[in-house]
């Protein structure tokens, strides 16, 4: 069953197409990849599924519900978050400060409650902590949890804005070049991690990378855009053996 349908979506951006009559699915609990060339429309098509850009033709749906335009924190409570491809952590806060407070969205006691310091929002406060502590064990940085993000290496900082987008309890992750700046084991490492999150959260995952070993390496399926428009859709070894594929990425016949 499909979880995310795009049904011929187009972006104009004034007289510029940034995205054609794009046709994708994501299935529930699958690991998706969408590659292409540098400008090809992949980060336009994560701002569009998260309410960031306005489609201007088509539509998407998600989890059965129509999503498209919708604003991007009705977009995130319905459970689709993401990470960007320029880290955007609060970097003067502690590792697990950045985590705690994007917890904060799953608390529910009221101004109230909060000022006295009432029994729900004691136990709320509670469980807002465990579970950033959970987030962190998981993510692989709990022995960092002191440290101030910005302070933190590169790779660390990638995890970190992970474990923030899972706080808010997706059905959906977004991974916009979570390998970025990685050496080959760290990237071994995010594959690991992200096929370890699949299975403890049950969510699907939809990855834009340069990185081929890790799309290659963890992929189910595989869109490729070029110049706004969906050139190829299959399996990676399909991906891998599409003339078209080799053509628009060596810029060479196959």
């Amino acid at each position: 069953m499909n979880l995310l349908e795009m049904k011929n979506v187009t972006k104009h951006f004034g007289g510029l197409t940034a995205v054609s009559n794009v046709n994708f699915e994501i299935e529930k609990e699958s690991i998706t990849g969408l590659i292409g060339p540098n400008g090809a429309g992949k980060t336009t098509i994560f701002n569009l599924i998260t309410g960031v850009y306005k489609v201007t033709e088509g539509k998407i749906t998600f989890d059965g519900k129509d999503i498209t335009n919708k604003e991007p924190y009705i977009i995130a409570e319905m459970g689709i978050t993401r990470t960007f491809q320029n880290i955007r952590l609060f970097k003067k806060l502690s590792v697990y400060e950045n985590v705690l407070t994007a917890c904060q969205y799953n608390a529910n006691y009221n101004l109230l409650e909060a000022m006295l310091y009432l029994p729900r929002c004691k136990n709320q406060e509670k469980q807002l902590k465990e579970q950033a502590e959970h987030l962190l064990e998981i993510i692989g940085l709990i022995d960092r949890k002191d440290f101030i993000a910005n302070n933190l290496p590169y790779g660390l900082q990638r995890r970190l804005e992970i474990a923030r987008a899972l706080s808010l309890n997706p059905k959906l992750l977004l991974l916009d070049e979570p390998a970025a700046g990685m050496n080959p084991d760290e990237t071994a490492q995010l594959m690991n991690l992200i096929y370890d999150i699949r299975k403890k959260f049950n969510l699907s995952i939809l990855i834009i990378d340069h990185h081929m070993d890790l799309v290659m390496g963890i992929c189910e399926k595989i869109m490729v855009l070029n110049f706004g428009c969906k050139l190829a859709e299959g399996t990676p070894i399909e991906i891998q053996s599409n003339p078209k594929v080799i053509e628009a990425y060596l810029g060479v016949e196959g």
